[in-house]
């Protein structure tokens, strides 16, 4: 069984990638990706297995070469399908959805589309309108579509004129071997916060997180770990300038991306997680992020306690589970509110942690996640294989 996914940035920048294709891995399956490079991602890449590969053409940024790239890639894709005779592709993002679409027509080979961050329809200029066309077909080909949130399943489902085939949601939940052990107790030692993923400005680390920080103890750090989307180009010398403005730049370590088995290490020697959203958005993702988000099961995988934005859907995941606190993200004070319960009871702090670290490992991990998906990609063994040539592309 061979499996190619393909998406046009860098795959390791997606972590329910690696956890998949692992999961397919470990259960004897062979996985190509063909990817390209991404903005700042450059530091993240996907540990060796001797079943998965991963192929990249270089990055080229927006514009007219841009154009020309995607033709390529799309070109270099096809050329890698014939010769390496996949029984299935792993589309992954918008872009992806035209070529994959002509990989729909080749007799044998079976489409799952996997959508990290929704489109926004209302917005789509030209070349959109035509990605979601193609979206749109492919949803009806592919034997089964996944999206990380079920809000966004259910849009998916609208938008695509509620194709027959499985909308399925997966949750960006780790993977077991991902889950550390019991945290010892806090004892007298720095309390550090830990944010980590894509930084794309204030909506997901707002400034009035130096504030607050800035009001609590000393021994309080905070740890930013990620790379800046272009909307966020210059937001990380904005953090640090904050933090040198209020005369705490020794308590905020901003570090780049990293493979995510340092990630992780990292978010071992921390203790509470930030996983903030905006209260007010028009941003579609935004809107409907609970599940979508890793760092939020990330933190909890290895035992930190969860600060999250007073919103609804939140609330009910986290708060009201026992798994963390909420916060207006913009409003220090309320920030600081929410932190002090936990800096001033180590003993509550460490067990908040440790209920969601034992929920991630019933229930909350890829493993468990992904079975559905699993059951429907292994289904494909009982069936036959025809044979791909560039005869049967003519047939």
């Amino acid at each position: 069984m061979r499996i190619v996914y393909i998406q046009y940035t860098n795959p390791a920048a997606y972590p329910p990638l690696e956890h998949s294709s692992r999961i397919l891995a470990r259960a004897g399956w062979k996985v190509l990706f063909l990817g390209t490079g991404g903005l700042g991602t450059d530091g993240l890449r996907f540990p060796p297995h001797p079943r998965v590969t991963v192929k990249q053409l270089s990055f080229c940024p927006a514009g007219f070469r841009q154009k020309i790239h995607y033709l390529i890639y799309c070109l270099w894709v096809l050329g890698w399908i014939i010769a390496w005779r996949p029984r299935w592709i792993y589309a992954s993002d918008l872009l992806c959805c035209p070529i994959a679409l002509v990989l729909s027509l080749i007799p044998g080979l079976r489409i799952t589309y996997h959508e990290h961050d929704s489109p926004n329809a209302t917005s789509a200029n030209g070349s959109t309108r035509f990605l979601l066309r193609t979206r749109r077909v492919l949803a009806r080909r592919a034997r089964c579509s996944i999206l990380p949130n079920q809000t966004r399943a259910e849009r998916f489902q609208i938008d695509t004129g509620g194709a027959e085939t499985p909308t399925l949601c997966v949750w960006n939940c780790p993977r077991r071997e991902e889950i550390s052990g019991p945290r010892p107790p806090v004892g007298n030692k720095d309390i550090w916060l830990q944010y980590h993923g894509s930084i794309g400005g204030p909506s997901l680390l707002p400034l009035s997180v130096v504030t607050a920080l800035a009001k609590l103890p000393d021994s309080v750090k905070l740890r930013v770990i990620g790379y800046e989307t272009i909307g966020g180009n210059g937001y990380v010398s904005a953090v640090r300038d904050k933090a040198r403005t209020l005369g705490i730049v020794h308590r905020v370590e901003l570090l780049g991306p990293m493979p995510r088995s340092e990630l992780l290490e990292h978010c071992r020697q921390s203790d509470i997680g930030l996983a903030l959203m905006p209260m007010v958005t028009e941003d579609t993702n935004m809107l409907a992020m609970a599940g979508a988000s890793n760092k939020a099961f990330d933190y909890l995988a290895c035992g930190l306690a969860l600060l999250v934005s007073d919103l609804p859907a939140w609330k009910t995941l986290y708060v009201e589970t026992g798994y963390g606190v909420a916060c207006d993200p913009d409003d220090p004070a309320s920030i600081e509110r929410a932190l002090r319960p936990l800096l001033d009871d180590p003993i509550a702090l460490r067990a908040m942690g440790e209920r969601g670290r034992q929920r991630i490992q019933r229930e909350w991990n890829y493993e468990a996640q992904f079975a559905k998906v699993y059951e429907t990609l292994e289904a494909a063994r009982a069936t036959p294989r025809r044979n791909l040539s560039c005869h049967s592309l003519h047939s």
